[in-house]
């Protein structure tokens, strides 16, 4: 893990590192020196690490629950490199969608081809970032929705530092029986109105999550439409499992 920039503002540490070919960020508390929970936040399709929705949370995260955060550009994203095979799938996919194939499973299909080598990377970041001291090796969890649901259900029944995840905008095509083997708490969004993960598949999803305690938070609007309350819930969600 090599460091190449740290900046800091309002009380956040943020620092820019490289692990292997993988780019990351982690945020800190200003002067943190001790060990503190750590939440791992996968972001969207076309989406980055520092995407504005992954800041503003990880702000939060940060400043009101005192946490460390850490966010990776996943294959194809960001600041990597574009993978040729997944170029020829998209353009392939989105000829079978204008031949009137339904998008759900195509989606479905990509995403558990990229989590093959996404789910070892989130491993090998938690392996580097927790041997820092203030950082360390306590409580982790997992934020995604959208790709990061697609991808994040693998990474969570697959880690078993992972204790509480927040998912959602995704559906049960690729994914159940990876679900099948998630226990930990579960708070999971859905967009009633969602044009890319549609509801019955989501709320598939949800019902082969195979832990005791999960939570649905359905509400009204399409797919990037989270209402920002939900963020006040995730914060009391990762204080009360994490904290």
């Amino acid at each position: 893990m090599r460091f190449i920039s740290e900046t800091s503002s309002d009380g956040v540490r943020e620092q820019l590192f490289t692990l292997g070919e993988i780019p990351g960020v982690l945020w800190t508390p200003e002067g943190a020196v001790d060990a503190r929970p750590l939440v791992l936040m996968g972001h969207g399709g076309g989406q980055h690490k520092k995407h504005p929705d992954i800041l503003a949370r990880a702000r939060r995260f940060v400043t009101e629950l005192g946490f460390a955060v850490v966010a990776v550009d996943v294959p194809a994203h960001g600041d990597r490199p574009k993978v040729e095979e997944y170029d020829r799938i998209a353009t392939e996919n989105q000829a079978r969608i204008e031949a009137g194939e339904e998008l759900a499973p195509l989606i479905a299909g990509f995403q558990a081809l990229v989590a093959r080598q996404t789910v070892p990377e989130w491993q090998a970041t938690l392996d580097a970032v927790q041997q820092l001291d203030y950082v360390g090796a306590g409580p982790a969890g997992y934020w995604g929705v959208s790709l990061g649901c697609g991808l994040g259900v693998p990474f969570v029944a697959a880690e078993p530092r992972i204790r509480a995840a927040v998912l959602g905008l995704g559906g049960a095509l690729a994914s159940a029986e990876d679900a099948a083997a998630i226990t930990v708490p579960v708070e999971f969004l859905v967009q009633w109105d969602d044009e890319r993960a549609p509801r019955v598949q989501s709320m598939a999803l949800f019902d082969a999550l195979a832990s005791t305690e999960k939570t649905l938070h359905a509400n009204p609007g399409k797919h990037g439409e989270i209402p920002a309350f939900e963020l006040d819930s995730t914060l009391r969600f990762f204080s009360r499992h994490l904290g």
